[in-house]
């Protein structure tokens, strides 16, 4: 049965100066990173994939240096488009996420909506799914996370399962070639994969 592993980025350097889309991993979040890979040794990784924000792509680049792979990058896997805002500081920044959730057919401040967010999110993974042949992983955003979880357990946006780990750095597992849900979220450090299986 070949997975698809969808990875949340885990910690970055939060800067307001500098656009969201260009915040890196800090050094929490790539250590975490590299004790994700550790636990990926077993899996028979054909592919990696990322998001175009700096976050992502800095994730996957260190599972990808382990497993000697490159990684392709997706503008479709990232997060909603939030260009109209810019950097909300929180505990604003939630208030507007909870909006986003909970009304996913309105533009919440000129956001993109949760729903056409959802949908562009589950035909890039859904394309991606059909493009392998083994295991794969996708390193994206908490918020991809829950719109695809969203269809993934045929809930409406907003009642679906969410990541726990507050710093980010969550997984859930998914059957590539049925596209349905194996194992719901758990955190890097709770990572456990079975070793590599003949053909």
């Amino acid at each position: 049965m070949a997975l698809l592993i969808f990875l949340t980025h885990p910690e970055v350097v939060i800067d307001p100066l500098v656009p969201v889309p260009q915040w890196p991993l800090n050094d929490t979040g790539r250590g975490r990173m590299e004790s994700f890979a550790d636990a990926l040794s077993g899996v028979r990784l054909s592919s990696i994939h990322a998001s175009a924000e700096q976050k992502a792509m800095d994730g996957a680049a260190i599972v990808a240096e382990r497993f000697g792979l490159s990684y392709r990058v997706h503008e479709d896997l990232g997060e909603n488009d939030r260009s109209a805002t810019g950097y909300i500081a929180p505990p604003e920044f939630w208030d507007v996420v909870s909006e986003f959730f909970g009304r996913p057919h309105e533009s919440i401040r000129g956001w993109e909506r949760a729903i056409d967010a959802q949908e562009r999110i589950v035909k890039a993974v859904r394309r991606i799914a059909a493009e392998e042949t083994r295991d794969t992983l996708v390193v994206s955003h908490g918020g991809v996370g829950c719109l695809l979880m969203a269809h993934l357990q045929g809930v409406e946006i907003g009642r679906e399962s969410r990541p726990q780990h507050p710093g980010g750095g969550c997984f859930l597992v998914m059957d590539r070639e049925t596209f349905s849900l194996r194992q719901d979220w758990l955190s890097i450090e709770e990572a456990a994969f079975p070793h590599e299986q003949p053909d």
